[in-house]
């Protein structure tokens, strides 16, 4: 590897540090939703924003498979009356795949 590489994982590294409480609220978003009954359409479209900025973001850092699970829950989300199950299902996946040592 070389300095300039080291450098730049050395720095995301460091962003991931300060980035990763943000993360941990978005999930707990995405799970508050998962468990909610019924899921209202105020929480619903929190869920949606939060599914959307983790796919947006995660990427940057290395979690490909983070956001593939992301999107793919942003769009159930944006259906009127997503299958909670499912949701749940993802979320379980998206949580591995950010934080597998957790």
């Amino acid at each position: 590897m070389t300095e300039a590489e080291d450098k730049t994982v050395s720095l995301l590294a460091a962003l991931w540090l300060r980035v990763r409480p943000i993360v941990e609220e978005r999930l707990a978003t995405l799970e508050l939703a998962a468990a909610a009954t019924p899921l209202t359409e105020d929480l619903r479209k929190e869920a949606a924003s939060s599914a959307h900025k983790l796919a947006g973001s995660l990427g940057m850092y290395g979690y490909d498979e983070g956001t593939r699970i992301a999107r793919e829950i942003e769009l159930l989300l944006d259906s009127a009356a997503p299958d909670l199950k499912r949701l749940s299902g993802l979320i379980a996946e998206l949580r591995g795949a950010v934080f597998p040592d957790a």
